[in-house]
């Protein structure tokens, strides 16, 4: 088989629990929720299989437990098309998310790693063809700094394009931030790295309308040195920022959210699935934004995420 093109992400893959509750509970309180729900997740398996719904050719770099969500997050990885091969297993248990939803469709997450936290530069290395022969590499940041700066180095010097997803924040560093085309970002991750690249007090960047806020906070980003960087903005859309040109807005379309998991991902998936298939970034992003609006009117992570056929034309 010919491993060649197509998207490589480096990635954690988690199971999610998830509970639904009224409301979240406050410091010291208990509340009752529902009963709880066991699926696949984990941003890297997540990104993995958004881009495979819409038929990219897609492998993950990730490590599992040799337990039943690492089992669980096998077959639900194959079942979407994505590559396995690159999948190891770990001495430690599979990464576990512990997920509250509630009846807006908002959610709080706290991670454990697990396994995870293995994925190491040893890894990348051992994979290194495979990111050099990519289209498209992809990182979550639930893995250590150190595979995800590796994985950047291989794929820029092969002169492959490279899509990070900034979530959580962290500090990549100036070389790994000026290999990104785009950096993605949602407004709060924006605001915290532009803040700590840029401190001191608020300046005209906290004033004006929403849309034009955002397409200023885009071309900030841009300073900062990725090629390209797109802004999320929740049922709002996207704003895309390119070099030389202005910011411009994606609108997505309105939709009732039943559950946000995993909608930042279904956008980056989509995203590199049609960057990975030749699309231009802005035409990406308008995938993108459908495949996340998409997304949020279904429960769960993977569960949620649409096939080409959902979307209409692209």
């Amino acid at each position: 088989m010919d491993e060649r093109g197509g998207v490589l992400v480096v990635g954690s893959a988690n199971a999610d629990l998830v509970v639904t509750v009224d409301r979240r509970p406050g410091p010291g309180e208990t509340v009752l929720g529902s009963d709880t729900t066991v699926a696949p997740g984990g941003k890297g398996a997540n990104l993995a299989v958004a881009a495979a719904r819409l038929g990219g050719r897609v492998s993950l770099l990730a490590a599992v437990g040799t337990d039943q969500h690492g089992d669980l997050l096998r077959a639900s990885l194959r079942d979407a098309g994505v590559g396995t091969d690159l999948v190891r297993d770990d001495e430690r248990p599979t990464g576990v998310a512990y997920i509250t939803v509630t009846a807006d469709g908002e959610n709080s997450i706290v991670v454990a790693p697990g396994a995870n936290s293995s994925v190491s530069e040893a890894d990348v290395d051992a994979a290194s063809h495979r990111i050099a022969t990519a289209t498209v590499l992809t990182c979550s940041l639930e893995v250590p700094l150190p595979a995800v700066r590796r994985a950047v180095r291989v794929a820029t010097e092969a002169g492959v394009r490279v899509v990070v997803n900034l979530s959580p924040v962290a500090d990549l560093g100036g070389e790994v931030l000026g290999a990104l085309d785009p950096l993605i970002v949602n407004e709060h991750e924006a605001s915290h790295l532009l803040a700590a690249a840029l401190p001191g007090p608020p300046g005209a960047e906290a004033t004006g309308p929403p849309s034009v806020r955002a397409r200023r906070t885009a071309r900030d980003l841009l300073a900062l040195g990725p090629r390209s960087a797109v802004v999320t903005l929740g049922p709002a859309g996207a704003v895309v920022a390119e070099r030389d040109a202005e910011p411009i807005m994606v609108p997505a379309p309105p939709v009732r959210p039943v559950d946000s998991t995993g909608a930042g991902d279904a956008f980056a998936g989509a995203l590199v699935a049609r960057l990975a298939g030749g699309a231009s970034l802005i035409d990406a992003a308008r995938t993108a934004v459908r495949a996340a609006a998409l997304s949020v009117t279904r429960p769960g992570a993977q569960p949620s995420f649409a096939r080409s056929a959902e979307l209409g034309p692209t």
